[in-house]
């Protein structure tokens, strides 16, 4: 069974965030996904598109977070946690945070992407002009770079496609060059 499948059994074929049951998708719960069920939820386009794109959140599609905050999947609840935390500016969202527990271990997967801190706690990635990187974002090398530990040189003008941040270092990327994961100093990318 594939993945996919998998997920549209354990959800009954509804959206595992708000029970929509158009336009279905399978997203992995990031920064790096544990992988497989456990790793990840069944999303409507909706949901997904306003987890991707912070700036187009609709406060109101997410009061459906009251019902999915109780599920029994960790995917399920980390993304819940997330998204309730950077919509506590409205209000409602911060009396659900109160009532929600998470293990240390879940509260830990929840907050790796830099939700739960405050701006100035932030580690922000930026590129060689300055634009502020962040996960799957796509980028361009603007030098050639060797590839420590190995005879590839990663040519000028490549495109890196869904890099991942490091959380621990601002000047660290993570993308996959001819089908190599490899490290990238930020300061020889840029934005696309």
């Amino acid at each position: 069974m594939s993945l996919e499948e998998d997920l549209r059994n354990r959800s009954g074929d509804v959206c595992e965030l708000c029970g929509a049951t158009e336009q279905l998708r399978v997203y992995e719960v990031p920064p790096v996904s544990i992988g497989g069920v456990d790793g990840s939820l069944l999303g409507c386009t909706t949901c997904l598109d306003q987890i991707e794109n912070p700036e187009t959140i609709d406060p109101h599609h997410w009061r459906c977070l009251n019902d999915s905050m109780w599920s029994e999947h960790d995917a399920v609840k980390v993304v819940v946690w997330r998204m309730l935390w950077r919509l506590k500016g409205e209000g409602w969202p911060k009396e659900l945070l109160d009532m929600m527990y998470l293990e240390d271990d879940l509260l830990n997967w929840a907050k790796a992407t830099g939700e739960g801190l405050d701006e100035s706690e932030k580690i922000i990635h930026r590129d060689a002009n300055g634009v502020k990187l962040e996960n799957g974002d796509n980028v361009v090398l603007i030098k050639d770079l060797k590839v420590k530990g190995s005879s590839i040189v990663a040519k000028q003008g490549t495109a890196v496609r869904k890099i991942t941040v490091d959380r621990d270092n601002a000047e660290y990327i993570e993308g996959k060059v001819e089908g190599q994961q490899i490290v990238i100093i930020t300061k020889y990318v840029k934005k696309i």
